[in-house]
């Protein structure tokens, strides 16, 4: 049995923007989001918007990278790109970072007497370093 979505996404047709996607084909890509109105004739009262795009190789696998580039064309687009880049990769490192030290934090360690000692004759009451035997 499939369960139909309960609501039905829709598109915004006040918020339509035409996708372009250039690269070198050797460092990244730079994709130009150019507004457009809901006939697709370009949109003059929206900035056109430049993200760029990497891939940071890791020992766990590639990394995608994602980053907003402020530019107003596309020539300034690609002088900013590795400035934005590396940004990009210095958020992406402290954020892992922050994730690590959270990971490492949130190790728990049994207090004495809890569930699974009971067995052992270490249960609720018995003083800390005595052994009940039955």
């Amino acid at each position: 049995m499939s369960q139909e979505p309960k609501e039905i996404p829709n598109m915004d047709a006040a918020d339509l923007w035409k996708e372009e996607v250039f690269t070198d084909r050797k460092v990244g890509t730079i994709r130009r989001l150019s507004p457009v109105k809901a006939d697709g004739a370009p949109d003059a009262g929206r900035a056109t918007l430049y993200l760029g795009e990497a891939s940071l190789y890791t020992p766990g696998g590639t990394l995608p990278l994602a980053f907003e580039i402020p530019a107003q064309s596309l020539d300034k687009a690609v002088a900013l790109y590795g400035e934005c880049a590396a940004k990009a990769f210095e958020e992406a490192m402290e954020e892992l970072q922050e994730m690590r030290r959270k990971a490492s934090s949130s190790i728990v360690i049994p207090k004495a007497g809890a569930a699974g000692l009971q067995g052992a004759g270490l249960g609720p009451g018995m003083p800390p370093g005595k052994l009940h035997l039955p």
